[in-house]
């Protein structure tokens, strides 16, 4: 039967001073009968005194502690019902708080770096969040749990030689209880428990009890990891399939873009802010992005990384995929790319095809989110290289598709050049002879109108039967297949393909540095076009004259506005101006810009 301590204190209180036993008569002789009152001794009293003390106190110790045990079960019981692992983190930190009774609690994640990834916070005030700033970044206390996790208890914080302080705008505190959180071996995070309940400090009892939380927080971590990677590697495995899927098909748009395809499958599967892709140069030196998407990813187009001293440039030389929390992570290497975006983690993937490496993935969150995982630098590895391969069997197909066509191409080239060329020719001929046995009039400028027509249709037919003649996305050789290959390079940035017109020799009369800036001029101005024109369609005419090269670039967008960015500018004209020409910029109506680069060629 149970004994309630509150009747054990009355009973030792003196509601009875004597006890009233039976005695046998031979220890009371020279009394009627056997029954008589003893009177206990002063010491021995004393003695039953301290003794039935102790046992209120161990009673009311015993239901003290059932009463926090009560309070470990419930507080087990609310952190093991999630498996949402943002959820179960704020949902340990508030269970902490409510059985250890500290006003404030919070659950610290460790990053690779060793600083602070995360820290989920309960009890603070809103508006003390706000007026803080910045979250902890693992200094001071705070950092010596991590660099050595072991449970530190404090009656006062500032009487630790380890505490920074605090930052302005933080409320007070004093008393602090930190514990390690371990999933398996791995030290996960740690718990951070301050102000105790009623300016108390906190006690051993409260210690063992935040590391039994602890221990069942980490059990309850690892299944929401575990739960996580299933469903993050089924949905990497569904996005490789779709991939595969999208870029195999014959009948859609996507199967043309299969780089932009491949990173905005990635910034969706990966809950990226920004996904670019990186290519290498044509000299190899550094590499270049071709696509981006996601925060600030039109300003990333085109922008180089150096092959040997950047985080995709390692990447892309060693094959190795790479993962950090924070950008300065590897000391001495430039970042990735990110335009605008406070880049937190990220991820840096080879896109590894069956023989040769393509191109490097970067998928980057914005500061303070979570960190990517080692598996999710697994899956999301796995999916690139799939990705890869997939692009390659698109690419042979096409290369099939290629091939069957040439000969059909080459027979329409013939009969341009044989029949339709030599008609045209000949028709314009003979206008001109009937413009010259007319005499002067409106009718001979009318037919000479005609007739100038007529050669710019033959023209644009030699323009058509070059193009006929090459081999789409083949080795370039001369001057004209480079710059069509330019055309063609920018043309998934800009949305459409722009027109591309020829007039004159290239090939034998532009010097090669001549050409070299050509080619760079066409892309800065096709480039600049897609970031700032939101134009619909653009034309490129190149004319070859004996003594001079022009470039004319139109475009029907809107046009040149205090935002267009000047750098760029002037780079095109100090490439005309080193050979002597000029670069000419004119509104065109109802909209858009002329952009004209001359130079002379001899």
């Amino acid at each position: 039967m149970p004994v309630d301590p509150d009747e054990l204190s009355a009973w030792r209180a003196g509601d009875a001073d004597r006890v009233q036993l039976d005695e046998p008569a031979h220890l009371a002789p020279g009394r009627a009968g056997g029954d008589a009152a003893l009177t206990f001794p002063d010491l021995p009293r004393l003695e039953l005194d301290q003794l039935l003390g102790q046992l209120v106190d161990r009673a009311r110790e015993v239901m003290a502690t059932q009463s926090r045990l009560r309070g470990l079960l419930h507080a087990n019981q609310m952190i093991i019902g999630d498996l949402a692992l943002p959820v179960l983190l704020r949902r340990i930190a508030e269970a902490a708080r409510e059985l250890i009774g500290a006003r404030y609690a919070a659950l610290g994640v460790i990053a690779l770096d060793g600083h602070l990834a995360e820290f989920v916070h309960a009890g603070m005030p809103e508006g003390a969040v706000e007026q803080i700033g910045h979250l902890p970044q693992g200094k001071g206390l705070l950092g010596a749990l991590i660099d050595d996790p072991s449970p530190i208890r404090l009656h006062r914080i500032t009487d630790d030689p380890r505490s920074s302080g605090f930052p302005p705008g933080h409320p007070p505190m004093h008393s602090f209880l930190g514990v390690p959180i371990r999933v398996r071996d791995e030290v996960f995070g740690n718990l951070y428990l301050t102000e105790k309940a009623e300016g108390g400090e906190f006690t051993a009892e409260d210690e063992e009890l935040t590391k039994a939380l602890a221990a069942t927080a980490g059990v309850a971590i690892e299944n929401a990891r575990l739960y996580e990677a299933a469903r993050s590697r089924q949905e990497w495995l569904r996005a490789s399939a779709a991939i595969t899927r999208r870029l195999l098909s014959v009948d859609t748009a996507e199967a043309g873009r299969p780089l932009h395809l491949i990173a905005e499958s990635s910034r969706e599967v990966a809950q990226a802010d920004l996904v670019t892709v990186l290519l290498p140069a044509d000299d190899g030196s550094d590499l270049r992005v071709e696509v981006a998407v996601g925060v600030g990813a039109a300003d990333l187009l085109g922008v180089s990384v150096p092959l040997d001293a950047s985080l995709a440039g390692r990447v892309f030389t060693t094959g190795e995929p790479l993962r950090v929390s924070t950008p300065n992570e590897q000391p001495g290497l430039a970042s990735v790319a990110s335009g605008g975006l406070d880049v937190g983690p990220v991820l840096v993937l080879p896109l590894l095809g069956s023989q040769q490496i393509h191109g490097v993935l970067t998928a980057a969150r914005r500061s303070g989110a979570p960190a990517f995982s080692a598996e999710d630098l697994d899956m999301a590895a796995g999916f690139a290289n799939q990705a890869s391969v997939a692009v390659e069997l698109a690419e042979a197909r096409a290369e099939q598709q290629r091939a069957a066509m040439l000969d059909e191409r080459e027979r329409i080239a013939a009969d341009l050049h044989d029949q339709v060329i030599q008609r045209v020719f000949a028709a314009g001929l003979s206008l001109h002879a009937v413009a010259t046995g007319l005499g002067p009039g409106k009718a001979t400028e009318r037919i000479l109108g005609t007739v100038r027509d007529l050669d710019n249709t033959v023209s644009q037919i030699r323009t058509a039967i070059f193009q006929l003649h090459q081999m789409p996305q083949a080795q370039p050789h001369g001057l004209r297949a480079r710059l069509l290959d330019v055309a063609t390079d920018v043309a998934s940035a800009l949305g459409f393909t722009p027109a591309v017109r020829f007039a004159g020799l290239l090939d034998d009369t532009v010097p090669d540095d001549v050409a070299e800036d050509l080619l760079a001029v066409l892309r800065e101005a096709l480039s600049n076009i897609a970031r700032h024109a939101q134009a619909r369609s653009a034309e490129v005419d190149v004319t070859a004259r004996p003594d001079r090269l022009t470039l004319d670039v139109r475009d029907d967008g809107v046009g040149m506005g205090p935002s267009t960015r000047r750098s760029g500018l002037a780079n095109l004209r100090r490439r005309a101006e080193r050979h002597g020409g000029t670069l000419t910029l004119t509104p065109c109506k109802p909209s858009g810009t002329l952009l004209s680069w001359s130079v002379p060629t001899r």
